[in-house]
């Protein structure tokens, strides 16, 4: 059974521990077998490329290479990292919230 995460696809985060400490961006991909998030612009690698339809050049790409997600902090609305919780709203549907501030995510 995967688990529930606290961060999602389309999320804005930043990182809190590694090499990229302090960086933000957004999330392009969860993978929840693996728990690593692919974060727009963070963590960049180079990839060597022969040449084919798509790149006909090839040649060495940047790509962004995956994150563990502990490593994740979400950035609320007013631009600070903050931990999450969840509770239920008005509709009784199960939301997520910041910790920091209280307002939903």
């Amino acid at each position: 059974m995967l688990r529930k995460f606290h961060i999602k696809k389309g999320d804005t985060v930043q990182v809190i521990a590694g090499n990229e400490k302090g960086a933000t961006g957004k999330v392009l991909m969860v993978d929840a077998k693996k728990q690593r998030a692919f974060v727009e612009g963070v963590n960049m690698a180079s990839k060597h490329t022969k040449p084919n339809t798509a790149n006909p050049q090839g040649g060495i790409l940047k790509k962004e290479a995956s994150i563990h997600i502990s490593n994740l902090m979400i950035v609320d609305a007013k631009g600070n990292p903050t931990r999450i919780g969840r509770k239920r709203n008005e509709n009784n549907r199960l939301v997520r919230y910041s910790k920091k501030t209280g307002e939903e995510i």
